[in-house]
């Protein structure tokens, strides 16, 4: 009897070995197939990354003013009141702010209009400038988008405001 475990022990250890090398050589291959797999992914991805990279760096600013300024009158309680307004617009392609001149009188016009619907209140404050301001980056943007097909302009400045 001490004979026949004795011949079922190193059998035993020899089935244990077998098993335990073909798990380590399966992890292995698995390792292996990550670690190659990552690598080629990984490798694939860093070219697209240096193109978005390349990518998301502007284009250096082309500042265009729409000349003359705007001069717009409105009513203020029976009062005749002024407003002169000096626009510049920020852009970074030059072809498409030149394909946008094409439509400056539609884009002038409403300016012309949005400018003459304010009060002289609103306007006395920054708040209200930069309110006007806003909206009329909106205006020239929805021409931009109607006419050219995208955004054109990037920031619509006013470098001179005078009320009266």
């Amino acid at each position: 009897m001490a004979k026949s475990d004795a011949v079922k022990d190193p059998a035993g250890k020899g089935k244990l070995k077998l098993i335990l090398l073909m798990v380590l050589g399966l992890l292995l291959a698995v390792g292996i197939s990550v670690g190659a797999t990552w690598f080629f992914l990984h490798k694939a991805q860093s070219k697209p990354e240096d193109a978005a990279v390349a990518s998301n760096v502007k284009a250096p600013a082309i500042f265009e003013p729409m000349a003359p300024a705007f001069v717009v009158n409105f009513n203020q309680n029976g009062r005749q009141r002024y407003m002169q307004v000096s626009i510049t617009m920020l852009g970074r392609n030059q072809a498409d702010l030149d394909a946008l001149k094409v439509h400056m009188p539609v884009i002038r016009n409403n300016l012309v209009m949005l400018f003459s619907g304010q009060t002289f209140d609103s306007l006395a404050t920054p708040i209200g400038q930069e309110m006007l301001r806003q909206k009329a980056f909106a205006s020239v943007q929805e021409v931009a988008q109607k006419e050219v097909g995208k955004v054109v302009v990037e920031q619509l400045l006013f470098t001179n405001f005078v009320l009266q």
